[in-house]
């Protein structure tokens, strides 16, 4: 008999923390698969069996409450009386006032991989393009040599800044790894990730951009956790 139990009453999303962890990093990693299958979900879950086991292809469900028991305990899911919804609208309307809430200078975009300025806010249209562009060059650089910053020196973010002579940063390149996709968040003064804007931010890309590669019979191992170049695979398993 399992020592777990689903509380079937309650609906289940990543919190802010949870989403930071889940997109920070493409390395496998069925905590972040599962994360993230949360949010390929229109609607906040009740979390049953049958889900967990659909979503990560884990046959004993004992290892299955394991890793949900893991997730809880570090603070990464957040649970509520009430279901939410994802944001739904066009994505030039809907991502600049999110944006604006997550840096203390209001100042934030969001580019893909390609460099291409998806939408920004307290930018001009000229800044916003030029650190669209940068920041694809970031995306480069860490491919590059993610086996020296990853692996060798064991470095935990890959996120990157400019900094000022205190340490402090000026200007932060933050990946979001989501499906298949790699977005960056650039950002001018103090990030402000801990808050539902991030959280809801998230679900808008996932589910517009990752949730129809998801099937019933695909693993969230295999959708969102494939590893980066030059590094290396860590299942949780």
């Amino acid at each position: 008999m399992s020592q777990y139990e689903l509380d079937n009453e309650k609906f289940v999303l990543p919190s802010p923390a949870g989403v930071y962890y889940a997109t920070a990093s493409n390395q496998s990693d069925l905590s972040r698969g599962l994360l993230l299958a949360l949010m390929t979900q229109v609607d906040s879950q009740p979390l049953t069996k049958e889900k967990l086991i659909n979503w990560l292809s884990i046959d004993c469900i004992e290892t299955t409450f394991e890793l949900l028991h893991k997730i809880q305990q570090l603070g990464w899911l957040a649970s509520s009386q009430e279901k939410q919804s994802a944001p739904a609208g066009a994505l030039e309307e809907i991502i600049p006032p999110l944006l604006a809430v997550l840096s203390s200078s209001s100042k934030a975009l969001l580019a893909d991989q390609q460099g291409f300025n998806l939408a920004s806010s307290g930018f001009t249209h000229e800044a916003a393009e030029e650190l669209s562009a940068l920041s694809a060059d970031f995306v480069s650089l860490r491919m590059r040599h993610g086996t020296l910053l990853f692996n060798n020196l064991n470095i935990k973010t890959q996120a990157m800044g400019l900094i000022d002579a205190a340490g402090n940063s000026q200007l932060g390149f933050w990946p979001l790894y989501i499906g298949k996709h790699c977005f960056t968040l650039v950002m001018s003064g103090i990030p402000q990730f801990n808050q539902p804007a991030f959280t809801n931010l998230v679900w808008l890309l996932t589910n517009r951009y990752a949730a129809n590669d998801f099937t019933a019979t695909s693993s969230v191992y295999e959708l969102f956790s494939q590893p980066g170049p030059d590094e290396d695979t860590n299942t949780d398993k």
